[in-house]
Formats: structure tokens, sequence, C-alpha cells
């Protein structure tokens, strides 16, 4: 037999092997990596999901917390792991959109080392500002930081993620002089802005939720293309002014590169039965989640989206994380 006869019958081989796997998969339990700890929002949503995945697999997706880096060491477990579908991961935008622009050295390349799937959820951010502060609108609090430049300090989770990031979108775009306060964390900055020991921050709206209606903190717009369903009289940053203001926290769903396109469809098919679940929907608007089902190509884009976003405010500030 010819070599290159031997060669085309080893290939068909293989791909009729890999459609075979395909077929039966799963036929274990799959493992969900959430690069954050037990009882944040990702843990929420993570959770939330893979109980709905698991129902249409038919198989257990157990949730596994691997937190550090902002999401990245759980994300680069997964880039790591055997490519056959029984170890995915849950990431944030901070470990395929941010992190690769921010940190020194990236253990993995999102593009080339992970399969996107489908984006999972999106979660509204708002600005809030303490009571105390003057400014009762957006239009108030830019106008104040024009006339006071460099007298409003802003609280973040930590420097490098969302909440630090947003911040800088908007002085950016609003063109204002207002200084960032990291925090090891959103409780600790939510504390001290409660406390009135820094003026404003851009949170996730689950996380403020309560204190904006208790009336501890007052919500001067939400950073999303539409106004969120919880927070209805809240306008958007688009309808103040400021369309390009957009920091949505998102988690999408990612398998190792090289995981059989089968079962990358397979998981979708599952993503998507789960993503229209009416418990699931229900589960997520509890905490003011979106569900955001797509193709792998959408996520593609999306992610381009973003990374050109962030990048640009990443290099704008002279960012870098060691």
């Amino acid at each position: 037999m010819r070599f290159s006869a031997r060669i085309l019958l080893f290939t068909a081989a293989a791909l009729a092997a890999g459609m075979a796997f395909a077929q039966s998969y799963p036929t274990r339990p799959v493992r969900l990596v959430v690069g954050f700890p037990a009882g944040g929002p990702a843990d929420i949503f993570g959770r939330t999901f893979a109980q709905a995945l698991a129902a249409d697999l038919g198989q257990p997706v157990v949730v596994e917390n691997k937190s550090g880096v902002g999401g990245v060491l759980g994300i680069d477990s997964v880039a790591k792991a055997q490519p056959d579908g029984y170890v995915l991961g849950f990431n944030n935008q901070g470990s395929v959109a941010m992190a690769p622009y921010a940190l020194t050295k990236m253990p993995y390349d999102p593009q080339k080392d992970l399969a996107l799937i489908t984006t999972v959820v999106k979660v509204p951010e708002v600005v809030v500002v303490n009571p105390s502060f003057p400014a009762k609108s957006l239009a108030e609090l830019i106008a104040y930081a024009k006339a006071n430049p460099g007298k409003i300090n802003f609280g973040s989770a930590g420097a490098g993620g969302i909440t630090h990031l947003a911040c800088e979108l908007l002085k950016s775009e609003a063109k204002i002089d207002i200084l960032h306060v990291p925090y090891k964390g959103a409780a600790p900055a939510v504390a001290d802005l409660l406390g009135g020991q820094v003026n404003m921050g851009i949170f996730d709206v689950p996380v403020v939720l309560p204190h904006i209606r208790s009336g501890k903190f007052r919500a001067l717009a939400v950073t999303t293309a539409k106004r969120v369903a919880s927070l209805p009289d809240v306008p958007t940053t688009a309808e103040i002014g400021y369309p390009n203001v957009i920091s949505d926290n998102w988690y999408g769903l990612v398998a190792p590169a090289g995981t059989p396109p089968a079962v990358l469809k397979r998981i979708h098919a599952g993503a998507m039965a789960a993503l229209h679940s009416p418990a699931l929907l229900e589960q997520f608007a509890k905490v003011s989640g979106i569900a955001a089902p797509a193709t792998p190509e959408e996520y593609a884009s999306f992610l381009k989206e973003e990374q050109a976003r962030w990048s640009a405010i990443i290099k704008a500030i002279g960012f870098k994380q060691p």
C-alpha cells in the first residue's frame, strides 16, 4: 500500500473514532472550572448554569473553584486540560479581554488555546455615589469633576479589574480627572463607599442593589446599552451622552483548544438549552443577570470588541501587572 493511501486510511479511521467518541459524549461527569471563590457572583452564575447544563447533557456538571489573578489561574488550567470536553471553563472578561494586555506574562492565548463556545450571562454595572456627595446625576458628577480636578476618588475591587477599568473608561470619555483607590475585593470597596471614605464607584448591580434600594447609595447611571429591569428609572450612560461607556461584566463558556468539533457542538447545544431554560432565566433575573446565548462565531466577534475596548484603556493609563 502506498504511503499516501495509508495516511488517508489512518485519517479516516481517526475521524471515525472521533465521531464515535462525540456521539457517546458525555459518559461521565463534566467539570466546570470557575475562576473565583465559592459564594461570589461568578460562582452563583456558574452553579446556576452548571445545573441547567447538566439537565441537558444527562451527566453531572461539577463546579470547581480555582481562584486567582482575576480568573486567570482557573482558565489557565482549562487551557492546559485534556481536550475531550470533560473540563470546561466559566471565564470572565478579565481572563480573556483584560489580562492579555494587563499582565506582563500571560500564561495562555485566548484565541489559540481556548475554544470559545458561547457567552453565558451579562451582569450590568451601575455608577453609584454616597448620598452625601453633591451630584444627583451623572451629568452633575462630571461637571463637579471638571470644576474640581483630582478631588473625586473612586473605589474598585482591585487594580486591573472591571470595577477599576470601567471608571477609567468613564474618566477617558468624559475627560475628567478622578483618583483610583484600589481595594482587595468589592466588599471593602463598597464598605468604604458606604462610610464616605470614597466618593463613587462602578459596581455590578447585584452587589450594590440592596444599598440603592435602602437609600444608602445614589444610582446615577447604568453602563449598559439598555436600561436594567431592576433599576428601571436609572438612565443609561448612552442616554446621558456617553454611548461608548459600556462596561457590562460578563461570563462565557470555553473549552481547551483541540476539543473535537462534534463534542463542542454537543456542548453548545446543551448550553443553548440551558440558557433558554425558564428556571435558569428566573435564577439569573434574581441577581440582575441577563442570559446571553451566542454562537461561537458571535462570541469570537464580541471578544474582539471587548479586547479592543479594554486594551485601549489599559494602554492609555499605562497599567501593567507583574
